[in-house]
Parts: structure tokens; C-alpha cells; sequence
């Protein structure tokens, strides 16, 4: 098996991961993206992107990633488009095995990223990202006046629909329990705002529309009655779930996978870092995942020019 050996490996390619390599190739590092299949992360799945710097009018995600990606090839980056099978922490250089080749990495930026949880319905899947998604505020923006609907019960659900008031004429949300899982305060938010509904004991059925969201089928869990919300935007928020199934036993963790990282986001073991979803349960946002990714690739160049 040939082994390559690359100053710095870059796990993920969504905007942590392709800004890590762009400020690794600048620096002068040998530097490689394992991009998997699909370059761009969860970005391809948005349709409009408005709150991006730099782009007055809105850019689809497609072609936001695919600026990201020629710029960091560009500058000197690879894009190996293979998905990381596995990796040896044990000491640097860090062994990574991906499409049948072995490469060694003095430093390894992690960004996987996260995948937002879904209910899995087929109609829910075909209209992800026209109409369905798993981000109010990436989205939420669109739908000035217009009647949504938020999946779940918890705090990102409660949050979310609050937030979305902010644009929407009226907020539903779904819940499949008699009562909301979401701390006290914002319960009670909820239930002092005039724009929002909710309703209890349902849970989402089906997703109505061709080529966008028409309505949501709802189903009572008690009675199997059904009804149809009429609402062009249906929000996912029961939850995300880290990409790191790969680092389980070999990079410290919190109780729900997210990476663990210090003020330089560096992880457990020196000489690797994490950046972008994989390590943020707040604000899953593209600007702050960049941000992160930068900082991240900063220190990795910081942590070589030291040894």
C-alpha cells in the first residue's frame, strides 16, 4: 500500500474543513482534504444562502462550496475524494487509511461535521432544502409573513420557533408528547406569543408538493386523526448528531460525541484538531464553522513551526 505523508489531513469538507486547508496550503503545508464523495458538506442541501459575507445577493450552496473548493485547490490544497476508513492516533504521524492508500499526517484537522436528525419520511427527503429543513436560521429569512411549522419539543425547537416569529405570520409547532421537553422559561415564551400554536400529541406524516412544500400532514398519536397544515416551510428540530463514529475511542468526547477542544481547538491528543459542527453544539452556522476552521489550521501551523 503507498503511503503519502502530508504536513496537514483534513477530515471533512464542508466551510470548516476547505477554510482549514486554505490557511494550511497559504502557510505553506503540504496539505490534503478527505473529502468523501461529495465536497461541500451540508451546505449543498441549501438552496439560498443570504447571511454569507460577501455575496449581496442570495448564493445557492452548491456554488458557495464550489468557490471554497477551487480556491483551496487554487492555492495548493488536494481533494482526495475518499472517505477516511480509519485513523491511528497513537503517536505523530497520525496513520490514515482512505481509498486503498495509506497516508501519514503530522497534524489532522477534524470536521466532519454534524448531520441534523430527521424523521425519515421519503416525502421529507425529496423536499429538503424546498421547503423542509433542519435549520431556521439559515432559512427562516425566507418566509416573511407566511405560516411554518417546527417538528419537535425541545430547546432547539423552542428556540427555533421563536426565532422564526421574527419573519413568519404564524409559527405551528409539532409535538408528539402531551407537554414540551423545553426548559421552563422558553416554555412559557412559547406560550405568551401570539404568533405561535402548539400542538401537542402529533407527529409530522407526510410532506405535501412536488417540486416545493405545499403542507404538512400531521397525525394525532392518540387518535390517528390526521390534519394538513398549510405552510410552505417545515423545520426539523429534534436534534443533531456529530460525524464521529471514527474517532470513538481515540479522541475525547462529551455524552453526545461532540469533539471536546481547548481555546486553540486542539483535541485530546496534541497535533490534532477539530473545527465547524463536529465540535459546536450552539451555533451551527457556515461563517462560524469557517471561523473555526481558520483558527484551528492556525494553531496546527503554530504547533509544526514549534517542533
Amino acid at each position: 500500500m503507498e503511503e503519502k505523508i502530508l504536513d496537514m489531513a483534513v477530515i471533512g469538507a464542508g466551510p470548516a474543513g476547505l477554510t482549514a486547508a486554505i490557511y494550511g496550503a497559504r502557510g505553506g503545508l503540504e496539505t490534503a482534504v478527505f473529502a468523501g464523495p461529495a465536497a461541500g458538506g451540508q451546505l449543498l442541501q441549501t438552496m439560498d444562502i443570504e447571511n454569507f459575507p460577501g455575496f449581496p445577493n442570495p448564493i445557492s450552496g452548491f456554488d458557495l462550496m464550489t468557490k471554497v473548493i477551487n480556491q483551496a485547490k487554487r492555492l495548493g490544497a488536494s481533494i482526495i475524494s475518499e472517505d477516511v476508513k480509519d485513523i491511528s492516533v497513537c503517536c505523530s504521524p497520525f496513520k490514515i487509511k482512505a481509498g486503498g492508500a495509506e497516508y501519514s499526517a503530522k497534524t489532522v484537522v477534524i470536521a466532519t461535521g454534524a448531520q441534523a436528525k430527521w424523521l425519515g419520511l421519503p416525502s421529507e427527503a425529496k423536499l429538503t432544502g424546498k421547503g423542509v429543513s433542519g435549520c431556521a436560521t439559515c432559512d427562516g429569512f425566507f418566509y416573511k409573513g407566511k405560516e411554518v411549522c417546527v417538528i419537535g419539543g425541545g430547546d432547539t425547537a423552542a428556540e427555533d420557533a421563536l426565532f422564526l416569529t421574527k419573519f413568519a405570520g404564524k409559527v405551528y409547532l409539532v409535538h408528539r408528547r402531551d407537554q414540551l421537553r423545553a426548559a421552563y422559561i422558553l416554555q412559557q415564551k412559547l406560550k405568551s406569543n401570539p404568533k405561535i400554536e402548539i400542538i401537542y400529541d402529533h407527529v409530522a406524516d407526510d410532506f405535501l408538493g412536488s417540486d416545493k412544500l405545499e403542507a404538512v400532514v400531521i397525525k394525532n398519536v392518540k387518535t390517528n386523526g390526521k390534519r394538513t397544515l398549510q405552510t410552505p416551510g417545515a423545520f426539523i428540530a429534534i436534534g443533531h448528531t456529530p460525524n464521529t463514529e471514527l474517532f470513538k475511542g481515540k479522541i475525547k468526547m462529551d455524552d453526545e460525541g461532540y469533539i471536546l477542544v481547548n481555546d486553540k481547538y486542539e483535541t485530546s491528543v496534541a497535533g490534532i484538531y477539530a473545527a465547524g459542527d463536529v465540535c459546536d453544539r450552539v451555533y451551527k452556522q457556515a461563517i462560524v464553522a469557517a471561523g473555526s476552521g481558520c483558527m484551528a489550521s492556525m494553531n496546527a501551523i503554530k504547533y509544526l513551526e514549534m517542533k
